[in-house]
């Protein structure tokens, strides 16, 4: 019954887009209060996180065709920018991989930007299975320590600042003219 309760918890969380705890604490959380296996702790966690932000991105996505047509076109030239460059395309690949920035607003973007999102979910998934152990294990063997690094986190001022920072990031993507970086005219 715990690890459907957990399952529920990380899936809601990760759905949110803004401001969630972050899924590595609520599995350090179980783990500590829970006494769960860690390897059923990290896959569930992982499975959870990963279908969550799946269903977030596919949201922004959604929302994305309700946007005025000019935000549209900007969106397609931010995404014609990042398939162009093989680097970008790379880079991205490995920021979903191992990004230690909050993962919502990498998926808003990814889902405005219509990028491959089956492809993203799954660098995602395994990147996450890496990160999850490590923090589930450094939280079963330093147990003792844990409860005031995970207070900070969830209140620090600068883990809101950055949530802030980045969300409005988000929001700005569709407003930038992203066809002056591809060296094309401008849209008349």
């Amino acid at each position: 019954m715990q690890y459907l309760v957990l399952f529920a918890i990380v899936f809601g969380i990760n759905l949110l887009p803004a401001f969630g705890p972050p899924t590595w604490a609520v599995l350090v959380f179980a783990r500590l209060h829970w006494h769960l296996n860690p390897v059923a702790l990290v896959v569930l966690g992982a499975i959870a996180a990963m279908s969550g932000r799946y269903l977030l991105a596919r949201a922004a996505r959604h929302f994305k065709d309700r946007m005025p047509e000019r935000l549209q076109s900007n969106l397609e030239d931010a995404k014609t920018l990042i398939e162009r460059k093989r680097v970008g395309a790379v880079a991205l690949f490995g920021i979903f991989v191992i990004s230690p920035l909050p993962s919502a607003q990498l998926f808003l973007a990814a889902g405005l930007l219509d990028l491959p999102l089956g492809l993203l979910t799954v660098a995602f998934f395994f990147g996450r299975l890496v990160s999850y152990s490590l923090y589930v294990s450094a939280a079963t063997l330093a147990d003792q320590h844990l409860g005031n690094i995970l207070g900070k986190v969830f209140g620090s001022p600068w883990s809101i600042a950055l949530q802030v920072l980045l969300l409005a990031a988000v929001c700005v993507l569709p407003f930038l003219n992203w066809r002056r970086f591809l060296g094309e005219p401008a849209r008349t």
